[in-house]
This record gives structure tokens, C-alpha cells and sequence, in this order.
């Protein structure tokens, strides 16, 4: 037998003001956004903001609904927003932030398996990677790619057509 390790580079910073500018004013729209969040039976919200190669800044929250799973979390709704409205730009951010009936969280919330999903496809989409950044009360916790939140990760190997009717 063999033994599979997994390592994932994270950088953990202590407040905003080690991010870039672009950075800040990005996890500012996410944490903003959170405040549109429909979440009337959690009361979790959740806030994305999404930079575009373009400069474009789309931004999503997490949308509830009495019939779960119905509902949307933040990042699938502005990637999906992002991908629908300007197909042919890349993501270069996407920053996370959740509040709760205290304020925002402490520590940084990571993205669904789902969502997680999302961001790699996103990724495979346009041929290059994008920063993540999830930002709690206490700390941001940078990645530098979805790999980094999936690494075992479902790529679609093996659904090639033309490999699957031979």
C-alpha cells in the first residue's frame, strides 16, 4: 500500500491592511453583500465578491428557501452571475465572508463541496487560476487556487465523448 499526503498552502494574515487595495475594497463588497443575504431560517449569511479579468466586481449572497436544499449559497451565485453576464472574462478574486447574529464570524468560513466545485470549473474554464480569500473577525485566510480548497478533485476524466463511444 501506498500513502497519499496532502499539503495546502494557506496564508493566514491578521487583518485587512496586509491585502492589497483591490483585495480590501473586495472583502468590503462581500462583507456588504452579506447584508442582502435572504437567510430567514439560519440566519448565517453569506457574502462573495467577485473580481473579473475586466475590472468588474460581481457580487452574490446566500439565498434560503423553506425547501432545502433549494436555496443558493453566496459563491455559486456570483460565479454563476459572473460566468452568465461576461462569459468570456476570467476571475482573478473571489473573497468570502459570513456574519451571524453576533457580526461577522470569527474565523473564515470555507466554501461547500459544491462550491468548491464551482470555483475549479471556473478555474478549468479559463486556463488559469484564481486568488481565494476568506475573511473572518480574527483572520483572512488567502489560497491561491480552488485546488487548494479540492485537491482530490473531480476534473471530468474520462467523460471525454470521444474516449466514452469507443
Amino acid at each position: 500500500m501506498k500513502q497519499l499526503n496532502l499539503t495546502i498552502p494557506v496564508e493566514v494574515l491578521e487583518n485587512k491592511a496586509e491585502l492589497s487595495f483591490d483585495e480590501q475594497s473586495l472583502i468590503e463588497a462581500a462583507e456588504k453583500t452579506c447584508d442582502q443575504a435572504y437567510a430567514p431560517y439560519s440566519d448565517f449569511k453569506v457574502g462573495a465578491a467577485v473580481k473579473l479579468a475586466n475590472g468588474v466586481i460581481v457580487t452574490g449572497s446566500n439565498q434560503e428557501n423553506a425547501a432545502y436544499p433549494s436555496g443558493l449559497c453566496a459563491e455559486r451565485v456570483a460565479m454563476f452571475y459572473a460566468n452568465s453576464q461576461y462569459p468570456d472574462v476570467p476571475v482573478e478574486f473571489i473573497a468570502i465572508i459570513a456574519k451571524n447574529q453576533q457580526g461577522i464570524v470569527d474565523n473564515p468560513i470555507a466554501p461547500c463541496g459544491a462550491c468548491r466545485q464551482v470555483l475549479l470549473e471556473s478555474e478549468i474554464r479559463y486556463d488559469q487560476t484564481f486568488t481565494i480569500l476568506l475573511a473572518g473577525k480574527t483572520a483572512i485566510h488567502k489560497l491561491k487556487s480552488s485546488k487548494d480548497l479540492l485537491p482530490l478533485s473531480f476534473i471530468g476524466d474520462g467523460m471525454d465523448k470521444k474516449a466514452a463511444s469507443q
